[in-house]
């Protein structure tokens, strides 16, 4: 049964997902009889893995089985992606890390071994499997690196005291002691790339790993790319807009260079109108304010209502925090307060008591003002602020505040609940400020509210009753009332609704509710001593052996299923030493008009018939700093690739570097030391030089093996006295090996790579780019390929 259960998942599988490419119809038929599948599926997963049929498993691992799981099945689905973990497809690699993330996120155990490796694949994964990993590998990093912005806090704490000498010498003291760790400056050397990725999920999951990851010096690299994202749709747009709200909060200086990217437009719905509006407000300070005020002096006057009263509000705040422009602000505010517009008077009421509780005893002029304009402001929240601010500062305006009682105490009844309540507490106020003139106006407004239809109103009026008017039934309190009712008040803060967001990590869908989602994990805090790296270290001996071990087993299947006849099956075997022949993906090499993609996995077959590697058509000019004469002490070295067949192995590829003597001294003995390399890649070094004499320069050739992948060969450059960490990184195009093919033969091979191995672009060039000539040079420039005689002018092989 558990055979015929494999090849019926191989059949079914195999058909639906070339032909569909979804699951959905076999997960329509495992509804009702999961205890059958699941072990049929764990089996596959553990014996056929290199087959990548793990894929579907683990990507839909919740749809198929987390819905039921019991303890059992768990730890089974544990020991099926901790060896998925372990497989170095980039097509796996994204689908097990979410399967990780929805069953056991948190064995951290589980990725110590893998963490090198994901970082180093990730710029090969497909998209939404890179979304996944960054996150992962954030929490990650918080967990098992220490914090890099202790060193800028205490940087920053300057003792009085102190002269400059001193604490210039405690600052490099305080640099010292923090050195970061090699796997922290991995992960965030790896995913900078991924800030021009053409996807915003991919941008804004690297740009919050920075955030939370990045020494704050080196933080501003993803302000850029962000503001690159302001140009997408407006659903992309709010998200990225809430997480700069944010981060503008804490680093001002990220984004200020950027300030007009935020301006509002026309056309911006209100939602991304008022999110600009509040990064402005942020960015704010002495040097700019002056150009944000006259841009909210266009807002004020928008049609859209709520956007115009979000500005007054963000001129509110700009205010407080600018005490410059403090007093421009108040008096522009008082000119709204005759405009025709409701909601801009009342609004505008609402901020001008606000800011005066900052100062009240230089604004008694605009309390007055304000209080002439009652009679034409018929919002409730606008009446009630004046009402407070007259009953507050009652005594800077005593001849016209009992007035004010007096003509809405005629009005009471027909007031708004929220205008009433400020109504009883200015005849409170004026009742132990002003008793000659207003104790029987108080006496009459309590009244009334005694038998107000709104309980609120009733209680209110009884509690004020028993503090201001003394009897014999009067508690202890009554002796308080001035105390209780003309206490000081603390001025109210004017702050950003984004200021408490930033506990939650950005880009998640917390972060964009501001409330705690289901499923959300916590950031944890920087451990104050990094657990033991070496946990991370992988011994390259075994996983060398396990993945030569599995490349045997798919070499067989591979040849016979080229072979239509026992002679091709003679001939491709007496021919198994020839040439390599590579189908590649290139992730996103950009040929500078246009982009090429094709392929998604480096996948090498043996040819049916002889081919011959060529000689290179194109020798790149372009070098690679590999060791910088600053860093080397004199020593610089570069690197290039020669397209030359490599002497040294055929997997290998061929590296020339370039070593000078920048110095007016020798160096001695330029060797290779120690190498890290990931597991199965390999290496031969150069032959140790003597002596580099000064101002001289001399070539040397290496060989590497990247087992057919963009990770890093990173190994040290040391010389009789120094050693220097470097590292060699290919493009995906220095991969390949050209052959010599006919036309015939290509076009047969061509014809074997169709369905999910093919890919087909519409790239638009200049019609200068649109020869031949330049479309094969720009080719060969970007990757190491053959040219094919072809027997068509306008099409190239």
């Amino acid at each position: 049964i558990r055979w015929l259960l494999l090849v019926f998942l191989v059949v079914e599988v195999s058909w639906q997902y070339f032909e569909i490419g979804s699951l959905n119809y076999l997960i329509f038929l495992q509804a009702d009889s999961s205890t059958i599948w699941f072990p049929a599926c764990v089996w596959l997963a553990k014996n056929l893995s290199f087959l990548k049929f793990p894929i579907f498993l683990t990507k839909y691992v919740k749809q198929f089985f987390f819905s039921s799981l019991d303890p059992e099945q768990k730890e089974m689905l544990i020991e099926v992606i901790e060896k998925l973990l372990k497989d170095r497809s980039t097509l796996v690699a994204g689908s097990v890390v979410m399967a990780f993330e929805e069953v056991c996120p948190d064995r951290i155990d589980l990725i110590h071994k893998n963490y090198r490796k994901l970082c180093n694949l990730l710029v090969d994964v497909e998209e939404w499997g890179q979304i996944v990993i960054i996150h992962m590998l954030t929490r990650y990093a918080r967990t098992q690196f220490v914090s890099p912005w202790k060193t800028v806090k205490e940087y920053n704490e300057n003792n009085f005291y102190e002269s400059d000498e001193e604490q210039k010498e405690k600052d490099q003291k305080v640099k010292k002691n923090y050195a970061m760790d090699p796997d922290h400056r991995l992960l965030l050397r790896n995913t900078k790339p991924l800030l021009q990725s053409r996807n915003a999920a991919v941008v804004m999951a690297v740009a919050q790993l920075y955030w939370h990851l990045a020494p704050k010096s080196e933080a501003g690299i993803i302000s850029k790319s962000l503001v690159r994202l302001l140009r997408s749709n407006r659903e992309v747009q709010y998200i990225v807009l809430q997480n700069i709200a944010t981060m503008s909060i804490q680093r001002k200086g990220m984004f200020e260079p950027y300030l007009k990217s935020f301006y509002v437009r026309s056309t911006d719905p209100t939602m991304i109108k008022t999110l600009k509006l509040e990064i402005m407000t942020n960015l704010a300070n002495e040097a700019n304010i002056s150009t944000l005020l006259r841009e909210f002096q266009t807002y004020v006057k928008s049609q859209d209502k709520q956007f115009a009263a979000a500005t007054i509000q963000a001129i509110g705040r700009c205010a407080t925090n600018i005490t410059e422009v403090t007093d421009t602000c108040l008096n522009g505010l008082v000119c709204l307060l005759s405009n025709r517009d409701e909601i801009v008077v009342a609004e505008s009421v609402v901020v001008i008591k606000k800011l005066l509780q900052t100062q009240p005893a230089h604004h008694g002029e605009i309390i007055k003002h304000m209080a002439k304009l009652l009679d034409n402001i018929t919002v409730p929240v606008a009446r009630a602020s004046i009402l407070w601010l007259i009953g507050e500062y009652c005594e800077r305006v005593p001849k016209i505040a009992p007035d004010v009682l007096r003509k809405t105490a005629k009005s009471f009844i027909n007031e708004d609940d929220l205008v009433k309540l400020q109504i009883l507490n200015l005849g409170a106020k004026l009742y132990l400020t002003n008793s000659k003139q207003t104790k029987l106006l108080t006496q009459y407004v309590l009244n009334l509210g005694k038998y107000d239809q709104s309980y609120d109103i009733r209680d209110r009026t009884r509690f004020i009753r028993q503090l201001i008017v003394p009897n014999e039934k009067s508690g202890a309190l009554s002796k308080y009332a001035k105390k209780i009712f003309l206490a000081q008040k603390p001025a109210p803060l004017l702050e950003s609704p984004f200021k408490d967001r930033d506990h939650f990590q950005l880009g998640t869908l917390s972060h964009t509710l501001n409330s705690r989602a289901t499923g959300y994990l916590e950031l944890s805090d920087w451990p104050e001593v990094a657990p033991d790296p070496a946990v991370r270290n992988v011994e390259v001996a075994e996983s060398s052996k396990e993945w030569t071990a599995v490349l045997k087993k798919t070499q067989k299947p591979t040849e016979k299923f080229y072979s239509e006849s026992e002679e091709e099956e003679e001939d491709s075997a007496s021919t198994s030493a020839s040439g390599r022949y590579l189908e590649t993906h290139f992730h996103l090499c950009f040929l500078d008009n246009f982009m090429l993609r094709t392929g998604h996995y480096i996948k090498r077959i043996r040819g049916k018939k002889k081919r011959n590697v060529t000689t290179q058509v194109f020798v790149p000019t372009k070098t690679h700093e590999m060791l910088h004469r600053m860093t080397g002490k004199g020593l610089s070295a570069h690197y290039q690739f020669s397209r030359q067949p490599c002497i040294f192995g055929d997997r290998m590829v061929s590296v020339q570097v370039t070593l000078t003597n920048t110095t007016d001294q020798k160096i001695d003995n330029i060797h290779i030391g120690e190498k890290k390399l990931p597991p199965g890649m390999r290496m031969h070094e150069f032959n140790p030089i003597e002596c580099l004499d000064p101002e001289r320069s001399v070539t040397v050739s290496m060989g590497i093996d990247f087992c057919d992948s963009t990770q890093t060969a990173s190994f040290q450059l040391c010389t009789k006295d120094d050693h220097f960490s470097v590292s060699i990184q290919p493009p995906v195009g220095e991969l390949l090996l050209p052959v010599t093919m006919s036309e015939k033969d290509f076009k047969k091979e061509q014809g074997m790579l169709t369905g999910m191995n093919e890919t087909s672009a519409t790239i638009n060039v200049a019609p200068q780019n649109s020869t031949g000539r330049v479309i094969i040079e720009r080719l060969m420039k970007a990757a190491n390929l053959g040219v094919v005689p072809s027997g068509q002018d306008k099409i190239h092989r």
